[in-house]
Order: structure tokens, then C-alpha cells, then sequence
């Protein structure tokens, strides 16, 4: 079974747009569940922008640290040579990406380019919001990098899908 790592815009767009904490209180029982069950995990990076990036969501923050296993952000740091990989490829994108595209995704403290890094070479599916777009040169999206490196991603409702879980 392929492990699911989510974004930091798993939390946050579910949040704010989808399934806000006060309302669709399912959804959110549902990922303290899975989180339960080591169906899903993420990274802490998406932890540092979750609980130290963010002030305005100190509710997610709250939910988060009240519903997610102590183990459930795994550290990252042993990709490295991933990542070197992933900065490399972006560094050689600057005929595709404005130079603050690139800046701003290799941008240290930033989970994006560390979740691919991570899910490198596993089975692991990246489980993320953001949707393909080769074309945009203002931002390097998750998607874009996952095609790059050969490495699996997904929105919400398909990992739910995949999951066979109903909220």
C-alpha cells in the first residue's frame, strides 16, 4: 500500500475554503483517523508552515496538535540528495520560470520541493491542492515536479477515493 503525504494546502485550503474545523467536522475526523492508521503522513516542513508560518490559523494549528499523532510529521532531512536533485532541475528552468519562481521555490524553509524529495523513489503519493499548470511561469508547482521525477500525485477527493473512505 502506497503511504499518502500531504501538502501543507491539504490542511490549510481544507480549512479555509472546503471543510472548515467548525463545520465539516467529519472531514476532519476522518483525517485524524487515517493520520491514526499511518494511511497518511507529511513532512516537517508542512509542520514549520502549518505551526510557525501562519499565526492566522492558529485554529488549524490547535486542531493539528490536538489530532495528529506525534509521529505523524516525519523529518525530511534525509533527502538531501533529492532535494539537491529537485534544486537542480529547478536552477535549469529559468527558460520556463521567472527567476523569482525559482527563488522562491528552492526558498529554504518552503515544503514544496522537500515533499517530492521525500516521496523520491517510495511509494508515496503527494497528496496536494494545486493543480497542473507547464505553462505559468510566476510559480513552480508541486505537479510540475512530480511529472519531472516520475513521482505520484493526487487531490483530496482521489486519495479518499482510493481509500474507499466516506466522511
Amino acid at each position: 500500500m502506497s503511504l499518502y503525504l500531504v501538502d501543507s494546502n491539504f490542511f490549510i485550503q481544507a480549512h479555509r475554503a472546503y471543510y472548515p474545523l467548525d463545520v465539516i467536522t467529519s472531514f476532519w475526523s476522518k483525517i485524524s483517523q487515517l493520520a491514526a492508521q499511518n494511511k497518511i503522513k507529511s513532512i516537517d516542513k508542512v509542520k514549520s508552515e502549518i505551526y510557525d508560518n501562519a499565526s492566522h490559523e492558529d485554529e488549524l494549528k490547535a486542531w493539528c496538535q490536538g489530532n495528529l499523532p506525534e509521529e505523524f510529521f516525519l523529518n525530511s532531512s534525509n533527502s538531501i540528495g533529492n532535494y539537491a536533485q529537485i534544486a537542480q532541475w529547478a536552477n535549469s528552468m529559468s527558460h520556463q520560470y521567472h527567476k523569482n519562481a525559482i527563488d522562491e521555490f528552492l526558498e529554504a524553509r518552503l515544503a514544496d520541493p522537500w515533499l517530492v524529495s521525500f516521496a523520491l523513489g517510495k511509494e508515496i503519493t503527494i497528496v496536494t491542492y494545486e493543480k497542473s499548470e507547464p505553462n505559468i511561469k510566476r510559480k513552480i508547482k508541486i505537479p510540475e515536479v512530480c511529472n519531472q521525477f516520475g513521482v505520484r500525485y493526487i487531490n483530496t477527493i482521489e486519495m479518499l477515493r482510493e481509500l474507499k473512505e466516506v466522511i
